[in-house]
């Protein structure tokens, strides 16, 4: 049947009859549509954008999950009992007075951080909080161990517990609970660049927290003085022990050394000496005594020896002879005077001549006694040099014979010296341990008392509430964030080009169903008609030759919108005044004869199986311009129809008409009609439905296209609703129409009822 032509219709820019050069889409990004992580990461304004495209997106979730979790974070808060804090502050000095020097047993940390941060530890220890519960009386007081907010876990147990029999807790155990719980409510601070701590307690009680507040002060200063009390005795037992023992010792090795030293006749009269070598140092010092004594005499002896005058200080130093040389001095000058007046032999002068002979022999006289005594001294020195000489031989052979035989003594002195030493020590010490035992010196002081709270610490419920907010907020958008991760749906133009690395030929909206998709294609104005003018003119930019003559639409599934596609399309090309043909090529769940409300018994499988001609399986509509060819009987083995030849010369013989052939087609996954479709056709559109589309099944179908040296030109976004894809695709497909163009698309509680007015093949 030929269809008449519009002579007036202004040509498009078509690639001829020649093989049409399309670019191949797949290499646009790299293939990404293989693997969608190979391109290059965004920059920081998209990052911002996919932010804020997510909070958009998934704001229903996040104020819900935040409103949920505010919710309880301030119920929670409401049904907590009131607590008050109650403070004291501590001064812990690392070292103590000393009462007495070494008294001081407890053990000496290595630095301060290390001291203090140990002291904190003990703070908080179980035993310390056994003690202050011992302290404050807390096991006698039943509402201590009230609950002080509510727990689900606590009362999953009381029914579990019901059935039980319940027997009191001991004594023991409501210590070790009291202790707990006094552990969970205490809290130390210390104060930076000091030795000051803040310990603070919380209890529903404002008395009771100031107790047990002070009872930790106590209870950690008679805890320091008991380990000094238990670090002093246990000094005192171990120095005890060891002053027995060594008391023993001391009197077996004197016992000893005694006894070794009355066998050796071995008698010590100082610290390092004994008779022997006493008489030694005596003999050796009078014999030095004794030979200058002997020298000295000598030399007295030597110089009167050969000399008969008498002026030597040997001589002059006696009064006799001193006497006498005065005499005769004084008889010298009587008789010079005589002389001058009598003879020499006047009886006078021979007188005293006569005394002068005689003064001469009593100092010859006196001087050979005084020769006589210098040499008795010298011989009597000399003597008794000899004896002491050999004296001295006879004590050092004595002082080494003793030496010998004194070795071990020395042994067993030095063993005893030693042991006396220690005995003395540790006596001086146990005596100082037992003075300092007694003398309750600390080194932890109170600098501020447990004051009584007015107000309650907690809970606060205006931080309660924003950190329930801010919580929630959090959790919300990681959730969100989980969700948008696992959930490989495609919603937005981004996740399209993302996911298929191939470049967006059109976006087409939602249309809510009150409007009707027939509609709003019959109105030029409609946001939808808009976005279909937008496609038809990307394709016409395709290829490097224009728009290809035969156009092949499909998708990865079902309901993704290729019919009304398909009809778009026809139509605008149609209304540009080219003769179009539009083909039903699902010959398995065909559609478009539905919106065209044409004839569907004869069609495309009736001429690929060679029962009709060309002109009889082509339809006219009620669209100048406009043909039809149904899809026909549903065949029982479409792919094989596809794969006849009949396909490829039923293009042929259309283009020869037609302007352009358009192919509405069935999905790619799971048949093989698509493949072969897309193979003969020049050109391929890929439609992806917004929201409905998934990211595995797209890349699986793009794969097998590619595989099969498909030309894809591009995809189109179908089904598009801005308001669910997230910010930033607010697109506007009414500009220049009134404002009343601009309120197109539905909501998303309204896809589900949008989605029917898109009918497209099963």
């Amino acid at each position: 049947m030929t269809l008449p032509s519009d002579a007036g219709a202004a040509p498009l820019p078509y690639a001829g009859a020649q093989a049409l050069e399309v670019a191949d889409p797949y290499k646009l990004y790299g293939g990404r549509h293989l693997d969608p992580h190979t391109a290059d990461g965004p920059d920081f304004a998209v990052k911002v954008m996919a932010i804020l495209r997510l909070l958009n997106k998934r704001k229903v979730l996040i104020i819900a999950v935040t409103i949920a979790v505010f919710a309880l974070g301030t119920l929670r808060t409401l049904m907590t009992t009131p607590q008050f804090t109650s403070t004291l502050r501590l001064q812990i000095d690392r070292n103590v007075a000393k009462i007495v020097e070494g008294g001081n047993l407890t053990p000496v940390e290595g630095t301060d951080t290390e001291f203090l941060r140990t002291q904190y530890e003990l703070l908080l220890s179980r035993s310390l909080a056994e003690r202050v519960a011992a302290l404050a009386g807390l096991v006698d007081d039943p509402d201590f161990f009230r609950p002080q907010s509510f727990s689900v876990i606590a009362v999953i147990k009381k029914l579990f517990r019901s059935g039980e029999a319940s027997t009191p807790p001991s004594k023991r155990e409501l210590m070790a609970t009291a202790a707990a719980i006094v552990q969970e409510n205490v809290s130390v601070k210390p104060i930076p660049g000091s030795r000051l701590v803040d310990i603070s307690y919380s209890d529903a009680s404002a008395a009771r927290s100031q107790k047990i507040a002070a009872a930790y002060a106590d209870a950690f200063i008679a805890s320091n003085l008991d380990k000094r009390f238990e670090a002093n005795a246990y000094a005192k037992k171990f120095l005890e022990d060891q002053i027995k023992q060594l008391k023993l010792r001391l009197e077996q090795s004197e016992k000893t050394m005694l006894a070794f030293a009355e066998k050796e006749q071995i008698v010590s009269i100082g610290e390092s000496s004994s008779i022997a070598e006493a008489d030694l140092a005596n003999s050796s010092a009078a014999l030095g005594n004794i030979t200058s004594e002997r020298i000295k005499n000598e030399q007295l002896w030597k110089q009167v020896a050969n000399s008969s005058a008498i002026d030597f200080p040997q001589f002059l130093s006696s009064n006799a002879i001193d006497t006498l040389r005065a005499k005769r001095n004084d008889l010298v000058s009587t008789y010079q005077q005589k002389l001058q007046t009598f003879k020499p032999s006047y009886p006078l002068m021979l007188q005293i001549k006569n005394q002068i002979a005689e003064v001469d022999r009593q100092l010859s006289a006196e001087a050979k006694s005084i020769r006589a005594s210098l040499r008795s001294a010298y011989e009597s020195s000399l003597s008794q040099e000899h004896e002491m000489t050999a004296r001295v031989v006879k004590l050092r052979g004595d002082v080494l014979d003793f030496q010998k035989r004194s070795i071990e003594y020395n042994i067993l002195k030095r063993e005893v010296d030693t042991n006396r030493q220690l005995y003395n020590g540790l006596l001086q010490r146990y005596k100082e341990v037992d003075v300092a035992g007694g003398a309750g010196s600390n080194n932890v002081f109170v600098v501020d008392s447990a004051n009584l709270p007015g107000v309650p610490s907690s809970p606060r419920l205006l931080k309660s509430m924003l950190l329930s907010l801010f919580i929630g907020f959090g959790a919300s958008i990681g959730l969100a964030y989980l969700l948008e991760n696992f959930d490989d749906v495609i919603d937005s133009v981004d996740e399209a080009e993302d996911v298929t690395g191939l470049a967006t030929l059109g976006v087409i909206p939602l249309v809510s169903a009150e409007i009707g998709v027939l509609a709003s294609l019959q109105d030029a104005r409609s946001p939808l008609s808009e976005a279909y003018r937008s496609l038809c003119t990307s394709l016409q930019f395709s290829t490097p030759r224009g728009m290809p003559r035969s156009l092949f639409v499909t998708s990865a599934g079902a309901q993704e919108g290729k019919s009304v596609s398909s009809i778009a399309i026809a139509q605008h090309f149609v209304r540009l005044g080219l003769k179009v043909l539009l083909v039903d090529a699902d010959m398995r769940n065909p559609s478009l004869h539905k919106y065209i409300a044409a004839d569907s018994s004869i069609g495309l499988s009736s001429y690929l199986s060679g029962a009709s001609e060309l002109a009889a399986v082509i339809q006219q509509t009620d669209t100048a311009g406009l043909a039809f060819m149904p899809s026909g009987h549903l065949p029982p083995n479409a792919a094989d129809l596809l794969g006849s030849p009949h396909l490829l010369s039923l293009l042929s013989g259309s283009q020869e008409v037609f302007d352009l052939v358009i192919i509405d087609g069935p999905p790619v996954l799971g048949i093989a009609d698509a493949l072969l479709l897309s193979n003969a056709a020049e050109g391929t559109v890929f439609a992806i439905g917004s929201g409905v589309a998934r990211g595995g099944a797209v890349r699986s179908a793009l794969r097998r296209l590619e595989l099969s040296k498909c030309p894809v030109l591009g995809v189109v976004v179908t089904k598009f609703d801005a308001n669910t894809a997230g910010y930033g695709y607010g697109y506007s497909y009414g500009y220049g129409y009134g404002a009343g163009a601009l309120s197109y698309g539905a909501s998303a509680s309204s896809r589900d009822q949008a989605s029917p007015t898109l009918p497209g093949p099963a």
